[in-house]
């Protein structure tokens, strides 16, 4: 048997993280979770929900009658723009103030569509809000972290399509470490980590979902999640202010034909979340090691209810998965969907 039929392990290389792979557990009976089915799309508009058009929010305040996006401060925000005083040198227990500010971001009006099921048109400007935001927030903060969190089962508060972001004034865990190891990666070698790892999956070929002249989707040799994806961009940008009207026409696109992929899978709204990484924009211009990239980490495992749970050995050890990430990937691309 070769090594991607046997236990194996893969290094994450923008965080520097192992991984176990176990394919051949992806044989064994199942007798676990078996939730129920979901329920039926949403209407179009929904008078109790806090996002839609002309509906008042638990504060008290009414959402305009948008026809596009909407953006609006976080009413219970995790960010405020004021801290307390810094504890000063800490002896063993160590706590920093940490300010920022939050906002929601509504996709579109209606309710009961998604960022998979709108048009290019309305996706286009989705994308141009998040470029806009990562410019105005990032003139004032550290970092800026764009996401979604989509689904009740990732913990969506509202099922109407939204995002968030959450600028901070420091650089969370995650990005710092992506920094840490790209900007070493070029020290080192003298080229762009992510376009060395653009390069070799294009070559490979095993791993790519969708791509274009401006994106590539693969599911990365690491990935943790079974359907995890990885949006590249393909042009040296490092944040998404960067990015000109070309790579954003063409960023609705492949996230339409991508996210379609995934509601084809199991055919369900799949859930997900997902995120922007670029360039701290508390550095400055020296962007030269960041390639701007997307997470897409979905749970879905087995079929529409059933999920991978970090648990046990995931939680304590290291992370494992199942099902190979070239058979991953594969499964994504027999998913047939409209052009």
């Amino acid at each position: 048997m070769s090594l991607a039929d046997l236990p194996h392990r893969r290094r994450n290389l923008l965080t520097g993280e192992w991984l176990l792979v176990s394919p051949h557990r992806a044989r064994r009976p199942w007798q676990g979770e078996a939730a129920p089915p979901a329920p039926p799309p949403a209407p179009a508009h929904d008078p109790a929900c806090h996002l839609c058009p002309g509906n008042t929010r638990a504060t008290g305040e009414a959402n305009p009658d948008y026809s596009g996006t909407f953006v609006f401060r976080n009413d219970f925000a995790a960010l405020l723009d004021e801290g307390g005083e810094d504890d000063g040198p800490a002896r063993l227990f160590e706590t920093r103030p940490a300010t920022g500010e939050a906002h929601v971001i509504c996709f579109a009006p209606d309710h009961g569509q998604t960022l998979a099921r709108l048009p290019v048109d309305a996706v286009r400007r989705v994308v141009d809000t998040w470029c806009a935001l990562s410019a105005e927030l990032g003139a004032r903060w550290a970092h800026v972290q764009l996401f979604e969190n989509k689904g009740a089962m990732m913990g969506a508060s509202s099922p109407h399509p939204h995002g968030q972001v959450w600028a901070s004034d420091f650089v969370p865990e995650l990005p710092a470490r992506e920094d840490a190891r790209q900007r070493a990666w070029l020290a080192e070698r003298g080229t762009v980590l992510l376009d060395d790892v653009a390069a070799a999956e294009l070559a490979a070929g095993q791993r790519v979902v969708e791509d274009n002249e401006y994106w590539l989707a693969v599911v990365p040799h690491w990935a943790a999640w079974p359907f995890e994806t990885l949006l590249i961009a393909r042009a040296p940008v490092a944040r998404l202010e960067q990015l000109d009207a070309a790579a954003r026409a063409a960023l609705a696109e492949i996230l339409g034909r991508l996210l379609r992929r995934y509601d084809g899978l199991f055919g369900c709204d799949f859930p997900y979340s997902m995120g922007w990484h670029g360039a701290p924009h508390g550095q400055g211009d020296d962007t030269a090691h960041w390639r701007l990239h997307a997470h897409f980490l979905p749970p879905l495992l087995r079929s529409a209810t059933v999920r991978k749970h970090m648990v046990g050995f995931e939680l304590l050890a290291e992370t494992q998965r199942d099902i190979t990430p070239e058979s991953a990937a594969q499964r994504l691309c027999a998913v047939e969907i409209s052009a």
